[in-house]
């Protein structure tokens, strides 16, 4: 990384030093929990209420980019915004710091599952924070929905895209595109539902769109060349060790397979961990037989359970492909290596759609019809997080649940006679902290935490 890069990034007009913002990235990635719900709703809380980083608009505007692209949105929001702050060096950190955590919880599991066979104490570790995480989810999805759902319009896209995903499947792609096109019709046509509007707290004197204004930086203006040459370097980081393991090894070695099975998933991941962990899983499982059902199930709950993306899991598959089969190595060393070979070509993809779009997203801010599509886009996003909150609290409070198929219905429904009452307690003292005692979001976590280890050792979870 060029030098003069990180110092520029260190000063770029608003006051933040790259040092603190480090701090408060390591924050967001540590407190990571919860999927992507509980992830953006971290990075909300923190980057637009605590610290009036950045504000809700342009926060939201982020979001509704990332969740158009393949792999974690909420891994690239916080590359997004961390680019827009701090260059590409701060792209880099608040993108990486995010994975960090994950990275090693999930190698430190899988080093233990190996060994042992089970990690359960640890799961314990993190039965409290599940059930704090959803009262935190909640909470975003009301913050959130009561700044972007303005009026009747609003309201009612964001129903229709929760009812459209929750019982109906229906792709998350084609809900934001059809959100967008009615936005984009909506503002074209002078409909007022689709202007944008001031977003409260964060939407007046946010540090970075101060210091965006009216000059606006370098970075942020989109450069054909520029965008050539980074386009370049980020699909070589990605696919060159991938072409390099291929014609090395061949097609039949497990490392060439871990490369280029999680590269073609790196593609496809739109909407989301969760559209398409069950392919992941039933590849996994019957087609490459790196793992049992059981062992598959045992690696989405280490996933559910540490911060980081859900699409974690992915490392923890590619650690137990290689300990299989770890072509004359160690296991354990061959498990490590494919561990992180699966998260290399998992994430690096994730640099090159914020480091090659975000200029030319950044320069539609003042579009009237693009401000109208991501009004609406936004709208439906509120929808999803709602679906993904529900489904987050479906698996946390209920050990059970089954698909309801019956055409063109398709969704979970809980076994209610599987209700986890501790998790549903602690959820709900989770929920009692936060709404009504205005108790801060560590204490909080930290409460629960402790919680679930008391449980365990009492022999109630």
């Amino acid at each position: 990384m060029d030098t003069r890069t990180i110092e520029a990034g260190a000063d770029a007009g608003h006051g933040i030093s790259f040092g603190e913002a480090f701090r408060v990235w390591l924050r967001v990635a540590c407190l990571s929990f919860g999927g992507p719900a509980g992830q953006i709703a971290v990075m909300h809380r923190i980057l637009v209420e605590e610290k009036n980083w950045i504000s809700e608009g342009r926060f939201l505007h982020a979001l509704n980019y990332c969740m158009l692209l393949p792999g974690p949105e909420a891994q690239q929001l916080a590359t997004y915004i961390g680019w827009l702050m701090h260059r590409t060096a701060g792209g880099l950190m608040a993108g990486g710091l995010f994975i960090l955590p994950g990275i090693i919880a999930i190698m430190g599991l899988s080093y233990v599952y190996a060994a042992f066979g089970n990690v359960s104490f640890v799961e314990a570790l993190f039965f409290g924070l599940k059930a704090a995480v959803l009262a935190i989810v909640v909470e975003a999805v009301v913050r959130v929905g009561k700044r972007a759902l303005k009026n009747r319009i609003m309201i009612a896209l964001a129903a229709i895209a929760f009812v459209a995903i929750f019982f109906f499947a229906v792709p998350f792609p084609i809900i934001i595109i059809a959100a967008g096109v009615i936005g984009y019709v909506g503002a074209k046509q002078g409909r007022p539902e689709f202007a944008p509007g001031g977003h409260g707290h964060g939407g007046n004197g946010a540090l970075v769109d101060s210091m965006l204004g009216e000059a606006v930086p370098d970075h942020v203006r989109p450069d054909t060349g520029r965008t050539i040459r980074v386009g370049a370097l980020w699909l070589a980081l990605w696919l060159i060790p991938v072409i390099a393991l291929l014609l090395v090894l061949g097609q039949a070695n497990a490392f060439s397979q871990i490369a280029l099975f999680f590269s073609k998933m790196a593609l496809v991941t739109f909407g989301g961990a969760y559209a398409v962990l069950a392919y992941v899983a039933q590849q996994a499982v019957e087609h490459y037989h790196w793992l049992k059902p059981d062992e598959m199930l045992d690696g989405l709950g280490m996933a559910e359970t540490t911060p980081g993306p859900l699409i974690m899991v992915l490392q923890f598959v590619g650690f137990m492909a290689a300990y299989r089969d770890p072509s004359g190595l160690s296991p354990m060393l061959a498990a490590t290596l494919g561990g992180l070979l699966a998260t290399w070509v998992t994430f690096t993809p994730c640099f090159l759609w914020i480091f090659v779009g975000a200029p030319y997203i950044e320069r539609l801010r003042g579009n009237t019809g693009l401000a109208g599509a991501l009004s609406a886009i936004t709208a439906a996003v509120v929808g999803v997080i709602l679906n993904l909150s529900i489904w987050f609290a479906l698996h946390t409070l209920f050990r059970e649940t089954v698909p309801v198929q019956a055409f063109p219905f398709a969704f979970d429904q809980p076994v209610l006679t599987s209700v986890d009452v501790p998790a549903l307690v602690l959820s709900i003292a989770a929920a009692t902290a936060i709404f009504r005692l205005k108790l801060g979001m560590l204490t909080v976590l930290a409460g629960s935490c402790a919680a679930g280890v008391v449980l365990r050792l009492v022999g109630v979870i």
